[in-house]
């Protein structure tokens, strides 16, 4: 008879959470191959040694899991890079985010981001089916891809918005990264994305958005150039053919 204590219980439910962590981590991109293979390999590993205690395919199993793990590395190294990369992007930066909220209390005279101004300049550029890719800096540091643009340091203006994404500018192809409330940096690389389930019709834009949002915990506006609809983008989800009412109300949640 097998004993069941509360220990087993809390055991249990960590590893499934821990599962269902990496499992929305890994949904979408090309690593869900080897979270399925993992996957399958324990539960038949588990039958065959905890439940119907086969000794000799036990044995076979444990040998097979030493050299897989080297295999999986090998084969999979790009994948296995970018979980890896998302982990430490995303979740790190919401965890010492946390911390810093718990350990340091923040100015209440700090000023707040001019939410009018951008959806203003967003609701321009979707008019005129003009190209946008509006970062907003949350907890998590964006300096990296600031230094990958031009630092312009400039306040939060609608038509400034407008001119900096206008398609004869130099800098229109690139991101504008909004720090506090200012302007901090544009004409900034991003990421990509490699998510597999998108729909074809987005581009570039949207993917760099993703990717953004994938490492860190940034607020992304896309403004497509061809359809002038306007998408949202925060944690790895998208928000496709946002309203300005509803633009405005994602931005101030």
């Amino acid at each position: 008879m097998i004993e069941f204590t509360l220990k087993d219980f809390f055991d249990i439910l960590i590893v499934a959470l821990l599962l269902f962590q990496t499992y929305k981590l890994l949904k979408g991109t090309s690593g869900m191959s080897i979270f399925a293979i993992l996957i399958s390999f324990i539960c038949i590993w588990f039958l065959v040694s905890f439940i119907f205690h086969m000794e000799l395919l036990g044995a076979i199993l444990d040998k097979v899991a030493n050299v897989g793990v080297i295999l999986l590395v090998i084969l999979y190294q790009d994948e296995i890079r970018t979980f890896f990369s998302n982990l430490s992007g995303r979740y790190a930066n919401n965890i010492f985010a946390r911390l810093k909220r718990a350990l340091v209390r923040k100015n209440e005279n700090q000023p707040q981001i001019n939410i009018e101004e951008i959806v203003e300049a967003t609701m321009a550029c979707s008019k005129t089916k003009t190209g946008a890719l509006i970062v907003i800096q949350k907890e998590g540091d964006l300096n990296t891809f600031c230094q990958t643009g031009e630092i312009i340091d400039s306040n939060i203006k609608a038509r400034l918005i407008e001119n900096i994404f206008f398609k004869n500018t130099p800098l229109h192809d690139g991101a504008l990264i909004i720090v506090g409330n200012q302007i901090k940096s544009v004409g900034c690389i991003l990421p990509i994305s490699h998510k597999r389930d998108l729909p074809k019709e987005l581009g570039l834009r949207h993917r760099a958005a993703l990717g953004i949002t994938e490492k860190t915990d940034a607020y992304v506006i896309v403004v497509s150039e061809e359809t002038g609809r306007i998408s949202c983008i925060r944690q790895g989800e998208m928000l496709l053919g946002v309203s300005k009412e509803r633009l405005e109300e994602w931005l101030r949640s």
